[in-house]
């Protein structure tokens, strides 16, 4: 049947209580209710599957770690798995299992038979409310019962008087403490002075309440709700105003959702004077669900108010009433879904941002000076942290989302105040994502795709080009040179300064060294990109900010580059964008130039090397690189400056990479076959802890033994080899690395020997290298020794000579 266009030819609306004078309201909450959770009674009665003992059990402890004291644990004349639980919860409260403050309360309707069976469930339970009900409105009275209005009222009061004496009885004789609640159910639909006088005649059948804790309670149900909230609110003022003695009552709240008002029908209910408010944690209950409590005390918390009831792992809440109720929580329902502190769109996104960062700076001040840090967030009523969340979830993006949101995402992730023009070009970037997935992008992913697209944040996002390490020298004052390590705040101002520098850098895998001139170090690495590898960038914008205090303090460097080809950076020019962080702020700042880059050039091809340029005169790095990038050896910084010099001579020839690691095999013998050659050897101690090394080599004048002892492996293979020389040999240096990982790691040596000090002669005395790989790191020293003696012999610093017999 459709809707009727008519309705109120079926339905008839609710009659208003006249209460021209209510106080309601113009007044405010100052002080919460007294709660009691029904979740383990109306909550559970409404379930397809029942909670089993075990699950009520959980629910159970999870409501007296809330902090709630008064808990409607059972209907337990209702069945007999009801009465044994609510025997297992007083037998828990005599060991102290739960504690001794709390009211257990249990519901029973005006039934005789079923009264006697109530009282006896929780007879010896430290504290017990017994709840008694009967339906008090016309519908009930005339549909349900065929009662009259004295025959309702009769049955309340005789059954009242019941209570009264079974529970004397059972204090007598278990010194459990009693209290007494009656409802008039679905007293919203019942005539309000007809309930009065019910709950009047019940108040009177009790007999015995008192202030304090004595107080009787009348919990004034909207069974099924029926008007707006502010009917209800009007009613329960209207009682409060017209109860007797009213000191000694508790007017108690049990709000239903059947028209979706029931957290306001509560709040203004209690404007109206309600001492109590009967729920359930998130609001399970029969048809729409009974008043959420957890909605309820965190508004109340919201505005200043301690609920007493802590919710501070409100997960903790969830995961409990989803497993135990087999009921899901709604996304969006208040405080507990997953999306309620969850902003998608990009104004919402940008207002949340500015006001974290308005607020960090107001409650700065605020504790400076003393005052009270109050919570002022747009879009955000509580601090999620309050309540165990965490911001990560605030802001999520998705194809509506906005760069405010996004760069908020970042920051808290990343640390990185990303500046307005970076926050347009990385907000587009994700919105291509967005778009093209149709899906949500979670911080992980905003993380994982802003590292990917500014190579930020380690080895795994590292971009075709990669600085490995830098040295500076400021040539305009010919001052010494700086290395990339510490800390050189450098600036690109003043045209009466020149800097050069000499960047380390993977290019596309390789490892090379880049050389350039500008008036501060970025200028000069760009000049340097210019020069070698043909990228022609200048820069348009370059800020930067501190991450972190005091000593470990951070900088971030944020740069915008634009093509520079056809002269100077002009504003319409399309920039790129790149980011850098280090302790060094030069290092910081270079990182994100070679970041920009790495979005300029993109998948295009780069030119080679320029390898005249590569290995100039000036320092010795150019040439190592083209040994590391052809040998795999990183040459000590002597050997690199000496190998420097043999090939300064060949710059003309514009020697590649190749044809160096072809000079250097020769220069120091280096898997080339020369004067000695080592055979075998057995390294061990001597007398008087001395080291010992014999074996044999091969040399010009045949098979030679060798005998020889010393501190170590090196000046032990000296000790037998100086007998063979025109010259006695000592080491002046010696270094090591590995080559390769696990089982196939190799050892590098590199040794530098010298000859003897001439008679008369000043300055240094002549030397050479020696390199050598193996797999034992002894025998890579002993052929370093080797390749150095090779070396000297090819050159004619040294004579292979006979030893002389004795």
């Amino acid at each position: 049947m459709p809707m009727l266009p008519t309705p109120s030819q079926k339905y008839a609306p609710y009659v208003p209580l006249s209460l021209p004078d209510r106080q309601w309201p113009s007044r405010t909450i100052t002080a919460p209710p007294i709660w009691l959770s029904t979740d383990l009674r109306d909550g559970n009665q409404a379930l397809v599957n029942p909670m089993s003992v075990d699950q009520k059990w959980r629910f159970l402890r999870e409501i007296v770690r809330c902090g709630f004291k008064e808990i409607e644990i059972a209907f337990p004349a209702a069945s007999d798995t009801d009465y044994d639980f609510v025997r297992q919860v007083v037998d828990a409260q005599r060991t102290g299992d739960i504690p001794e403050d709390v009211w257990i309360q249990v519901l029973t309707p005006a039934r005789a038979d079923l009264i006697k069976r109530t009282v006896a469930a929780v007879a010896g339970a430290k504290r017990s409310i017994i709840h008694m009900y009967n339906a008090t409105s016309p519908c009930f009275r005339e549909v349900v019962f065929g009662n009259t209005k004295a025959q309702t009222l009769a049955l309340a009061v005789e059954h009242t008087k019941l209570v009264r004496q079974l529970t004397d009885e059972c204090t007598q004789q278990h010194g459990t403490r009693f209290r007494y609640e009656y409802s008039p159910e679905t007293f919203n639909q019942t005539e309000m002075d007809f309930a009065l006088e019910v709950c009047e005649a019940v108040k009177a059948a009790w007999g015995r309440a008192g202030t304090g804790e004595d107080r009787i309670i009348f919990n004034l149900p909207a069974t099924v709700e029926i008007g707006p909230p502010n009917h209800y609110a009007d009613q329960i003022e209207y009682f409060c105003r017209h109860i007797s003695e009213r000191d000694k009552v508790v007017v108690s709240l049990h709000p239903h959702n059947d028209r979706g008002t029931a957290i306001a029908a509560a709040e203004l209910a209690m404007l109206a004077g309600a001492d109590r408010v009967e729920g359930t944690l998130l609001g399970n209950g029969e048809r729409t669900g009974n008043v959420d409590i957890v909605i309820l005390a965190l508004n109340q918390y919201s505005q200043g108010i301690w609920p007493n009831l802590d919710f501070s792992d409100i997960y903790s809440i969830i995961d409990v009433v989803m497993s135990c109720t087999e009921l899901p929580v709604h996304p969006r329902h208040p405080y507990a879904g997953e999306l309620v502190f969850t902003a998608f769109s990009g104004s919402h996104q940008d207002a949340i941002k500015k006001g974290f960062e308005k607020q960090a700076a107001r409650h700065a001040a605020d504790r400076k000076a003393g005052r009270k840090e109050i919570w002022d967030m747009p879009y955000l009523p509580i601090d999620p942290q309050d309540i165990g969340c965490s911001y990560e979830a605030v802001i999520r993006v998705n194809s509506q989302s906005g760069k405010g949101g996004i760069a908020y995402l970042v920051k808290q992730a990343l640390k990185l105040d990303l500046p307005r023009k970076m926050q347009m070009a990385f907000y587009q970037i994700v919105q291509d994502v967005a778009d093209k997935t149709g899906k949500e992008m979670t911080t992980e992913d905003i993380v994982g795709q802003f590292c990917k697209s500014y190579n930020f944040g380690g080895m795994q996002y590292e971009g075709r080009l990669a600085l490995r390490s830098f040295t500076l020298v400021d040539i305009s004052h010919s001052v010494s040179s700086l290395t990339g390590i510490g800390s050189h705040n450098y600036t690109e101002e003043g045209v009466d300064r020149q800097i050069r520098i000499d960047a380390k850098l993977r290019v596309d895998g390789v490892l090379m060294t880049l050389s350039g001139e500008g008036n501060g170090p970025l200028s000069a690495l760009l000049h340097a990109l210019r020069d070698h590898l043909g990228i022609h960038l200048s820069i348009r914008e370059y800020i930067e900010h501190a991450i972190g205090e005091g000593t470990s303090v951070q900088a971030a460097s944020y740069v915008e580059l634009v093509p520079s080809e056809r002269g100077p950076a002009d504003r319409s020019s399309k920039g790129f964008w790149g980011v850098g962080v280090d302790f060094d702020i030069t290092y910081s700042g270079l990182r994100a130039v070679l970041s920009a880059a790495n979005v300029a050039i993109g998948a295009s091809d780069l030119p080679k090397l320029n390898a005249k340029r590569s290995f100039n005169s000036t320092t010795g790095a150019q040439v190592a690189d083209a040994i590391k990038s052809t040998l795999d050896l990183d040459l000590p910084p002597r050997l690199q400056m000496a190998f420097s010099e043999l090939v300064r001579a060949k710059l003309a020839q514009n020697p590649t990479p190749e044809g160096l690691a072809k000079e250097f095999r020769t220069a120091y013998q280096y898997e080339v076959d020369g004067a000695f050659t080592l055979v075998e050897y057995a390294y061990g101690q001597g007398a008087n802890m001395r080291r010992t090394l014999t074996g044999k080599a091969r040399s010009p004048v045949g098979e030679v033994p060798l005998n020889g002892e010393g501190n170590g492996p090196l000046s032990s293979l000296l000790s037998a080899m100086n007998i063979y020389l025109s010259a006695e040999l000592s080491v002046r240096q010696y270094s090591e690395h590995s080559i390769g990982e696990g089982t196939d790691v190799k050892a590098a040596s590199y040794v530098e020997l010298v000859l003897p000090p001439v008679p008369g002669e000043k300055g240094d005395r002549p030397s050479g290298w020696g390199v050598a790989v193996d797999e034992d790191i002894t025998a890579s020293s002993l052929k370093a020794v080797l390749s150095c003696i090779n070396g000297l012999v090819a050159t004619g610093k040294v004579e292979v000579r006979q030893p002389t017999k004795n």
